[in-house]
């Protein structure tokens, strides 16, 4: 049981993680698990952010939006972040080592990769430059995703 020893969650949702991940093939099944964790601490991080992940790799992106989405109010919340970016980027540049903000940014810049997965190219596009600006070290997406969304398609042509 150890496989989720640094879960901050009761032991039935670990054990509901564990069935999702062990029943993975059977996505009705893993799908169900999941839910059910949701349900009974749908607003744990460690529980939403595998979730989002969950969502996105079985290819259900609003439904892995919806969740980042809700990720990103809670640390919002909890760490009382301004809702304008001009407010909010200089309190990211400057705590971007903490680990609320460094989920936070992880969950910003998967927001901008759904996006674009969902053809929103516009806002993915903004979100994944904003993130960009502060992911010097790239340990997000965010960079690689804007370059793909910027590329100049004449570079197809070398």
């Amino acid at each position: 049981m150890n496989q989720l020893s640094w879960y901050d969650v009761s032991e039935d949702v670990k054990q509901l993680l564990i069935l999702a991940t062990d029943n993975w093939q059977n996505t009705v099944l893993s799908e169900q698990y999941i839910n059910q964790a949701l349900e009974k601490d749908g607003n744990n991080l460690d529980v939403l952010i595998g979730a989002y992940r969950f969502f996105f790799y079985k290819n259900k992106p609003e439904i892995a939006l919806k969740i980042a989405k809700k990720v990103l109010r809670i640390i919002q919340e909890t760490e009382n972040l301004p809702l304008e970016w001009e407010q909010l980027k200089p309190i990211l540049v400057q705590r971007q080592n903490e680990s609320s903000i460094r989920l936070y940014l992880n969950a910003y810049a998967s927001q901008g990769f759904i996006l674009a997965k969902l053809g929103q190219v516009e806002a993915a596009k903004l979100i994944t430059e904003r993130v960009k600006t502060i992911d010097e070290h790239r340990e997000s997406c965010a960079t690689t995703v804007f370059e793909v969304l910027t590329k100049d398609s004449d570079e197809d042509d070398d």
